[in-house]
């Protein structure tokens, strides 16, 4: 992990990001952190982290738990039978290209 203060990142973006490729680089004003820059490989991975860090979408994964803990999710068959009757596509693919599991 490197540290490094918001004027240096601003004037060396391009080194900064290459950096970021050994780990993430924490940008700091007036010494306390503000940013991290990370870098990714891939659509699927920005998508993970910007849905990680949603507060949105945690609240609706959050409602989600509660619902299932009191009983009321929908159980895993029971909804890929759904979703294969209602003709949407079938189950989405793993980053290596299979299908999820049932």
């Amino acid at each position: 992990m490197r540290i490094a203060p918001v004027a240096e990142v601003k004037a060396k973006l391009s080194a900064f990001l290459k950096a970021s490729r050994s780990g993430p680089v924490v940008v700091t004003r007036n010494g306390k952190a503000v940013a991290v820059l990370l870098s990714v490989a891939s659509d699927d991975e920005v998508e993970d982290i910007v849905l990680a860090n949603s507060p949105k979408f945690q609240a609706i994964i959050a409602r989600s738990r509660e619902q299932i803990a009191r009983g009321e999710g929908v159980p895993h068959e029971q909804f890929w039978a759904e979703i294969e009757r209602s003709g949407r596509p079938s189950r989405p693919r793993t980053k290596a290209g299979r299908r999820t599991p049932r």
